[in-house]
């Protein structure tokens, strides 16, 4: 029965009374102080632990309602102005507003759908339309909802079935219908695990490539994996169960949304494409690359695109192509398979396995050398090897180059090893840290203030509940501590390294982890909604003038 306040003054429950209005003191100051905090799942932390890592981040600006601005002139404290080499003292004049750009504005992503850009480009043959062009200025509007929007389904059901309402595109049911790639059934998407290669299913497929060659061992030598024109990412998604994380890509609207189905399924994926620019990975970052029927050319272009993944293959990696090249007979096959044979082979890549499944479905694996002994040994020295590299975060806006990358070596120039095999990598020593005396005691105590810190702070302190969040993105990774630390939480995180920071991208993919480079003045290839949370640790730090826009195109991707 309730008790009157006349009872639990009579009662004398003045203990009561004092913690209650401490309490509904102590919840007003809150609610006055964070008035301005943004509702996205978007985590700054500003921890201390070490002299190597750089001063807090300075506040951020909220989401506003439509149309409505915002403005601030509040100062900060001292001690956090002293903290920080930016000046805090500033004010916001920020207006939000929905994106008007009609139906396509649910699915706005300012530096792929730059139509604009698109259309003054002379020549579309080598995919430069699916390339980045990103406006200037940067817009600030924000993505509306899909009409009919839902709390996304959670791991691990989303992986075989999602909201029809959240992705309601059925153009790529009727298109892959004799593949199986999706089915629509009531108010769900559903994947049954089908694929252009995988007629028995991708389960089936991948126990293939493993009786095929025993030496891939799937989630202890090979790790890192990159799918390349992965459709909806079933064969990176099936491979989650075996301890294998790929990094599954494909460019815009090739397939209607397939890598926004990914995403929703809680699949990593990224879009992008082998057009003219290198790839945003580090050399030598994948223990294996795919591509099941992915309509690359590989010998096109003087042969750029297949050098390309050479780039991004470790040394001793394996690259598998289904493709009807390698498995039919007919004059265009037959020519394509010639052409292929000839390219690598001048890439020294050895074949270790060609077979054809149960239904007809053939595939052939490369292994990319270990050594120079075969490069010093070719007749003809084309492709040529590359130059020796001085600076760093070289695939941002690059041009594919007509070179053999070099073979990574240590300071002393002797070859570097295969990697740890996982899930000791982890932890290891990763092959790429830098020389000096103390980057293996940064790199520990790096790992260990990220593992405590989210055990003791993440994971108990902060009101989000892990078991609903499943894409994750580290919008400053370093070396991929924050990622490593939510290694056994079921979800997955995206590791950017900004291009104006340490390069740290081949340590994070040494430890089996998964990352791009990235500058946060520019928008992320990727949709509005893919990630569940945001993770910013110290990332304004060297943005200085241009500090605001990372903050915008980051409530794109919530």
């Amino acid at each position: 029965m309730p008790i009157s306040v006349q009872n639990m003054f009579k009662e004398r429950k003045f203990p009561f009374l004092f913690a209650f209005s401490f309490l509904l003191i102590s919840v007003t100051i809150l609610l006055f102080s964070y008035s301005s905090s943004s509702p996205s799942l978007l985590l700054s932390t500003n921890f201390q632990v070490s002299d190597p890592l750089p001063p807090p981040p300075r506040p951020l600006p909220s989401r506003s309602p439509n149309n409505v601005p915002v403005s601030s002139t509040k100062p900060v404290s001292k001690t956090t102005a002293a903290a920080s080499d930016v000046d805090l003292n500033v004010s916001l004049d920020l207006k939000w507003e929905n994106c008007q750009l009609g139906p396509l504005a649910v699915d706005y992503i300012p530096c792929l759908d730059n139509w604009k850009a698109i259309k003054e480009l002379k020549s579309r043959r080598r995919m430069e339309h699916r390339e980045r062009h990103c406006p200037k200025p940067s817009p600030r509007c924000l993505a509306p909802l899909p009409i009919g929007y839902k709390v996304p389904v959670h791991w691990p059901k989303s992986r075989d079935m999602i909201w029809y309402g959240n992705v309601p595109h059925p153009k790529l049911v009727e298109y892959k219908k004799e593949q199986n790639w999706v089915r629509k059934s009531g108010d769900y998407f559903v994947f049954p695990g089908g694929g252009t290669q995988f007629k028995n299913g991708v389960q089936s497929y991948i126990d293939f490539i493993h009786k095929t060659l025993p030496a891939i061992k799937w989630g202890k030598n090979i790790r890192v994996i990159l799918d390349v024109g992965c459709g909806v990412a079933s064969f990176g998604g099936y491979l989650l169960d075996k301890d294998v994380i790929t990094m599954s890509f494909a460019p815009k609207d090739e397939h209607e949304s397939q890598i926004q189905f990914a995403l929703e399924r809680g699949i990593p994926a990224i879009l992008s494409v082998i057009g003219t620019q290198k790839l945003t990975f580090p050399d030598n970052a994948y223990d294996l690359i795919h591509c099941a029927r992915c309509r690359v050319h590989w010998d096109g272009d003087g042969g750029k695109p297949l050098l390309e993944l050479n780039r991004v293959l470790k040394p001793g990696g394996y690259f598998i192509w289904s493709a009807t090249p390698v498995y039919r007979d007919d004059e265009r096959d037959s020519k394509v398979w010639k052409s292929m044979v000839a390219l690598t082979t001048s890439l020294c890549w050895k074949i270790v396995a060609k077979t054809v499944d149960s239904t007809g479905v053939g595939l052939v694996i490369y292994q990319k050398p270990s050594s120079y002994s075969c490069y010093k040994q070719r007749k003809e020295k084309l492709p040529p090897l590359c130059e020796q590299k001085t600076n760093q975060n070289v695939s941002w806006y690059e041009p594919l180059s007509y070179c053999i990358s070099r073979l990574p070596v240590d300071r002393m120039g002797n070859l570097l090893r295969w990697s740890t095999p996982w899930p000791q990598r982890l932890s290891s020593k990763p092959p790429s840290l830098p020389s000096e005396p103390d980057a293996e005691d940064i790199f520990i105590e790096d790992t260990k203030h990220w593992a405590a810190l989210v055990s003791e702070v993440y994971l108990d302190g902060l009101a989000i509940s892990l078991g609903r969040i499943r894409n994750v993105i580290d919008m400053n990774a370093g070396y991929g501590g924050f990622a490593a630390a939510l290694i056994d939480q079921p979800l997955w995180v995206m590791n950017v390294v900004p291009i104006d920071a340490q390069d740290t991208l081949s340590i994070i993919f040494e430890r089996g982890l998964i990352g791009v480079y990235h500058d946060w003045c520019e928008s992320f290839n990727t949709y509005p909604r893919t990630y569940d949370l945001l993770h910013a640790s110290f990332l304004f730090k060297n943005l200085k003038e241009r500090h605001f826009a990372p903050l915008s195109d980051a409530i794109l991707l919530t």
